[in-house]
């Protein structure tokens, strides 16, 4: 009879490959960070539904967590859009922004639609050190403020910046714009 697979190398070797403290998959996951260093040192068997709570949280399937191997299945993950979902859109001071990823990424990876309202601002208070901001504008031109450094943008233009100071994207323009934005986090931010 074979030995049971190591799940709890391949659930460390996992953590550790995305970055992910024990705290960090403790919120996730919604198993305690005790557990979760028992279980990664092998000292406990844990549940089905354990390690199911321990996949999601790592955004992984179940598989992948009782695989011998040493690399994990590649991710393919569909989040679809429905009525049922947590609101993913706010519109404050004329500016729409709209949640395009998944909650179980938040401060890792953030995936934004903003629409600005012609004249309108979104000012921002710094993020983590070390944060950055990817963005592309797909509609009209905007300016965009971290710091001292300031750039104005059109259709097509992409900007990358740190985000770890006061920022702030302007529509200027007496014509709507929609911008494109990933927040990148960095692992050591937690």
């Amino acid at each position: 009879m074979e030995n049971p697979p190591m799940i709890g190398k391949n659930i460390q070797r996992i953590r550790n490959s995305r970055k992910l403290t024990l705290n960090v998959l403790s919120e996730r996951s919604g198993v305690s960070k005790a557990m979760l260093s028992q279980i990664e040192s092998d000292k406990v068997n844990p549940t089905v539904a354990t390690v199911w709570k321990i996949a999601r949280g790592l955004n992984v399937d179940l598989n992948d967590l009782l695989e011998t191997g040493v690399e994990p299945k590649r991710i393919f993950s569909v989040n679809p859009a429905n009525d049922d979902a947590p609101k993913t859109e706010t519109c404050e001071h004329g500016v729409s922004i709209r949640i395009l990823s998944p909650l179980t990424m938040v401060e890792e990876l953030e995936m934004y639609l903003l629409t600005f309202e012609p004249h309108t601002s979104l000012p921002s208070d710094p993020h983590y050190p070390g944060t950055q901001e990817f963005l592309t504008v797909v509609k009209g031109a905007v300016k965009v403020q971290a710091g001292d450094n300031v750039a104005e943008l059109k259709k097509g233009d992409f900007l990358i910046y740190h985000c770890d100071v006061d920022h702030t994207i302007t529509n200027e323009s007496a014509q709507p714009a929609v911008v494109h934005m990933v927040v990148r986090y960095t692992p050591d931010k937690r």
